[in-house]
C-alpha cells in the first residue's frame, strides 16, 4: 500500500453560508467544489496537494459544543481536532493576527518540540489547529516518551506484518466503481 496523504477530511455544518465565510474568507483556502444533493451540500476547500476539506450541510444538526484540543472528553466521542501545516512561524503569527483581527478566539503559540501551533474554533465548534513545522524530524527518528508504554509501543515503529489476516485479491468482476457525489465532473470538459 502507497499512501499520498490525507484525501480530505470531511466534517457537518448546518450554515455552509458561516462555513464558506470562514475557510475560504477568513482562512483563504481555495473553494474548489459544490455539490448538492436530497436535503444536503457537500463543498471542498483546497489546502495543497490535492488535500481538502469537506463538509457536508445537514440542515437538521447542531453545533458542537467548544472543546479544546487534546482535553479529555467522556462519552460517545469520535473526533478531537485536525491539524493544517503552515509553511513557517511567521505564517503561524499571520494567522494568530488574521483571527484576533475577526475577533475570533485563538490560543498563544504553543511549542509542542516537532511543530509550533496555535488553536481556534470554526463557526461549527470545530477545533482547528494550525502548526508549523520545527527542525526536529520524528519521520526519521520516531519520539516515544510514554512512561508507560504499551506492548505494541516497544514493538517499534514499523508496521507489523501478520498481525491481520491477508486479503483476498478482487476479481474483475467485483471492481465496481459506483457513483456518488461529484460524479458529473468526469463529463464536464
Amino acid at each position: 500500500m502507497r499512501y499520498k496523504g490525507v484525501s480530505h477530511v470531511a466534517l457537518a455544518t448546518r450554515d455552509m453560508g458561516a462555513t464558506i465565510r470562514f475557510w475560504r474568507d477568513l482562512l483563504g483556502l481555495r473553494m474548489v467544489l459544490a455539490a448538492s444533493g436530497r436535503n444536503s451540500r457537500m463543498y471542498f476547500f483546497h489546502v495543497a496537494n490535492r488535500q481538502y476539506i469537506g463538509f457536508f450541510e445537514w440542515p437538521g444538526i447542531q453545533p458542537i459544543t467548544e472543546k479544546e484540543a487534546g482535553h479529555p472528553a467522556s462519552g460517545p466521542f469520535a473526533f478531537d481536532h485536525f491539524a493544517l501545516a503552515v509553511a513557517s512561524d511567521d505564517d503561524l503569527f499571520a494567522m494568530k493576527d488574521r483571527l484576533n483581527a475577526a475577533g475570533i478566539w485563538v490560543s498563544e503559540v504553543l511549542d509542542h518540540g516537532f511543530i509550533h501551533s496555535i488553536y481556534t474554533f470554526d463557526p461549527n465548534g470545530i477545533s482547528v489547529e494550525f502548526s508549523a513545522d520545527t527542525n526536529v524530524d520524528i519521520v526519521t527518528h520516531p519520539h516515544f516518551a510514554d512512561s508507560k508504554p504499551l506492548p505494541e509501543t516497544l514493538e517499534g515503529a514499523e508496521p507489523v506484518a501478520g498481525r491481520w489476516p491477508a486479503p483476498h485479491e478482487s476479481g474483475t468482476e467485483e471492481r465496481v466503481i459506483y457513483p456518488g457525489f461529484g460524479a458529473e465532473l468526469k463529463n464536464r470538459k
